[in-house]
Parts: structure tokens; sequence; C-alpha cells
């Protein structure tokens, strides 16, 4: 009889946790037990049995609006790493095939960025571009690809010197069969761990 994996309760309590989050993010009408800009009660009111964290500086319940702004935070984290793995996982996979100029070019350019510390980068790009929603998606999912590109090209220039890659080659394969249909799949076991910390690593960007 096989054994039966069971996870690990660290594991399994970061997922319980995790689906709570996403579960009162996308439930939060019904589940706040005020609306998101509600004036209920006085300025600064402290924790009580009305308002379980207490009110702001405007009067509006801060359980309702932490409920409310899971929505926002889980919105704008999603886009960012989604976009952060599309434009690092396509650069990398295709700097690993064509070498060359176009490599060096890339990686160069990548070192450039990541000699930069991500936090101060973003924050002085936010402070020159208009400040609304598309703005901070974009920079966070331009300033997080670089790690996902790092990440990509490691794995695609192992992969790239493999049998089956060289005999799709030698079939007359194109670049586009290469990259999507040779290497990426062979490569999304670091790929999605590195999506897991991708996705924290923006909801902490965003809690800055």
């Amino acid at each position: 009889m096989r054994a039966i994996r069971r996870i690990p309760l660290p594991s399994l309590t970061g997922l319980v946790l995790t689906a709570l989050f996403v579960l009162a993010a996308i439930f939060a009408p019904l589940i706040a037990p005020h609306g998101n800009a509600e004036i209920v009660g006085d300025v600064w009111e402290p924790m009580s049995a009305a308002h379980w964290l207490g009110t702001d500086n405007l009067g509006r319940d801060l359980l309702s609006r932490m409920i409310y702004g899971a929505r926002i935070t889980l919105f704008i984290a999603v886009l960012a790493t989604a976009l952060s793995f599309s434009l690092g996982a396509i650069l990398g996979f295709s700097a690993a095939v064509f070498g060359g100029w176009y490599d060096t070019i890339l990686s160069r350019l990548v070192d450039l960025l990541m000699s930069i510390p991500t936090l101060i980068m973003g924050l002085v790009v936010l402070s020159v571009l208009p400040s609304n929603l598309v703005t901070l998606i974009l920079v966070m999912g331009i300033l997080d690809s670089t790690r996902v590109y790092r990440l990509s090209r490691a794995v695609a220039v192992d992969i790239n010197v493999m049998d089956y890659v060289e005999a799709a080659k030698l079939r007359g394969e194109g670049s586009g069969w290469i990259i999507f249909r040779e290497i990426l799949p062979n490569a999304l076991s670091p790929l999605v761990s590195e999506l897991g910390l991708r996705f924290i690593y923006a909801v902490l960007f965003l809690s800055t």
C-alpha cells in the first residue's frame, strides 16, 4: 500500500489562513459590519464591542476598512505578480535560447536594476509618475520581473542543452516552440515556487 503523504502542520496553517484571507476579500460586503467609507462613530474610538478595532480619524470602522482593503491588496498583488512572471520568464527563456548580444544586454540591464534597492527604486518612480493603480502595478511588475528573469534564465540555460531540446532544434522547430513547448513545461517547478514568494513580496511592498 502506498503511504499517504500528510501536509505539514505549518504549511496547513498557512493554507488555512490564506484561504480565510481570500474569502474575506471576496465576500467583504457580506462580512464587513459597516461600509468601507461609512462614518459610524467618533474619531479614534478605542476597541469595543461595536468596533472591534476602533475607528479612524474620520470615525470609520477600522475592521471594515481592513476587510475591504484586502480586496485592493489582492487585486494589485495578483496583477503585479502575473506581469512580473510573464515578462521575466519570457525574457529569461529567450535570453537563454538566443544568447549572444541579446543575452548580454538583458543581463546587464537586469543587473543594473537589481543593484538599486527595490523599495527605494519603486518609491522614486512612483513619486515621479502619476499616482494610480495602473502605474503601481506596472512599477511593481517590472521591478519584480528582474528576480524572475534571473531564475528563468538560470533554469533555461540548463534545459537548453538537454537532448530533447537539441532534437527539437534539429527538427527545425522555431524559437517559440523551444521556449513554450520544451523549456517552459520543464521549468514550472522552480517557477511555481518563486511565484508564491513574489506574491508575498508584492503584498509586503504594498504594505510599505
